[in-house]
């Protein structure tokens, strides 16, 4: 019954979420690519929002289901009858009503089996596509042939666009660069790589007071300078969305001194690399939203890196959806790890490969978040610096809960809404 449900509550979406955009016909900036989707589509909204009147996928809505609330402006219903009920009439009145609608929807788009963007694009056709990275194994790989199955798919959106239409991608990813010679966009660069279009300079921590409060790195696009500053999370990856959020703006004809004033509102999403204090004096670095090879290796990197840590804990759980790429994947992190924590906790049955070669770091195992958060709740000491990275179904924001100094900053971690936590 509830796959019948399942079935015909997207085939009504879409069709009504198709209706609307014949209507009101928005522009559509699709944001896809393996990770970083969810920061770079909320930074890409934030500039864009200067010349136009956007509406942006709320949280991940990056699915068959997502998509059509985003369009439609509704959120999700979930199992309630009623919400459905309203879902429906809210996208009936704006198919029957007047209404002062977007010209511009910045869309989150993904992937978890084969087949996931074509459906999505019979929805909505996109004027613009960003991709943010296709690494050598993406997450959800387990669903398809070959990791460069997922990268073709995910990459799908920038066939759909129109000759000379925007397509911009990272400079420094060889697989996308790959897939952009197949297209007749027109592409833009942002990254390192000195033939990037919007090319960001050497990426450090930001302070203030002698506190890491984020990251900074110089940009230049064409014959104009500036400065990005991301406040509030840590990590190279944090600048990353902000750089391709200029280079959508550069292609709207949005200067750039315009579009940094525009990035000085926008705060990365929860669980992606957030810094809190925590208790007994420590650092937590909240990465848990979900865990990719590409992501942990970033985190262990800003873990490693972090200024003044008198000790280093990474707390890795599970990464899931790899398939037979899985038992690979934890294996070669494990040396990384090793190199770069003091102390190695993981969550998990397929987390503890992560301590295979652990080097000198002392390694705690735990079958789940709680107990985790148990023992870690007496560990963490003054000058700690701890980075808590796994995949959704681990819900490793349990560890970062346990650890706050202040349960006020619960309000800001990743699946914090009552649907979720009923879960816990």
């Amino acid at each position: 019954m509830k796959k019948v449900f399942k079935f015909f509550a997207i085939l009504i979406l879409a069709f009504l979420a198709r209706a609307v955009v014949r209507r009101y016909r928005p522009r559509v900036v699709m944001v896809t690519g393996s990770v970083g989707k969810t920061s770079t589509k909320d930074a890409v909204a934030a500039v864009l929002a200067t010349r136009f009147f956007v509406r942006k996928s709320e949280k991940s809505f990056n699915s068959e289901f997502g998509v059509p609330f985003t369009i439609l402006g509704v959120g999700n219903p979930w199992n309630d009858p009623l919400k459905w009920f309203s879902v429906i009439k809210s996208a009936l009145s704006l198919l029957v009503l007047p209404n002062h609608y977007p010209n511009m929807l910045v869309l989150e788009v993904g992937s978890g089996k084969p087949g996931d963007l074509a459906q999505i694009l019979k929805i909505a056709t996109p004027d613009m596509v960003v991709v943010t990275r296709l690494p050598e194994v993406p997450v959800h790989v387990e669903a398809y042939a070959s990791p460069e199955a997922v990268r073709e798919e995910e990459f799908s959106p920038a066939y759909a666009l129109a000759p000379e239409a925007p397509l911009i991608i990272c400079a420094d990813d060889p697989y996308a660069i790959e897939h952009a010679l197949r297209s007749s966009a027109r592409v833009t660069s942002f990254g390192s790589a000195a033939d990037a279009l919007v090319r960001v300079g050497a990426i450090d921590f930001y302070t203030e007071e002698g506190r890491v409060v984020g990251m900074r790195t110089s940009v230049r696009c064409g014959e104009e300078e500036g400065a990005i500053v991301v406040k509030g999370s840590v990590g190279r990856t944090q600048v990353v969305p902000a750089a391709a959020a200029l280079a959508a703006g550069h292609a709207f004809q949005i200067p750039l001194e315009e579009a940094l004033r525009a990035l000085d509102a926008y705060v990365p999403p929860p669980g992606r690399g957030r810094i809190f204090a925590g208790r007994n004096g420590s650092i937590i670095i909240d990465d848990s939203y979900n865990a990719s090879p590409i992501a942990v290796e970033e985190a262990l990197s800003t873990l490693k890196a972090f200024p003044g840590a008198k000790r280093r804990i990474a707390v890795l759980g599970d990464m899931l959806e790899l398939g037979r790429y899985s038992v690979m994947e934890h294996a070669r992190i494990a040396p990384i790890a090793g190199a770069t924590a003091d102390i190695i906790v993981t969550v998990g049955i397929r987390a503890r490969s992560f301590a295979s070669e652990p080097g000198s770091a002392e390694v705690l195992s735990f079958d789940n978040s709680y107990e985790a958060a148990k023992t870690l709740y007496e560990l963490v000491q003054e000058g700690d610096v701890v980075v808590v990275k796994g995949s959704q179904s681990v819900r490793t924001e349990r560890v970062v809960e346990a650890l706050l100094a202040d349960a006020g900053d619960v309000a800001r971690l990743a699946r914090q809404e009552e649907k979720w936590r009923q879960k816990m």
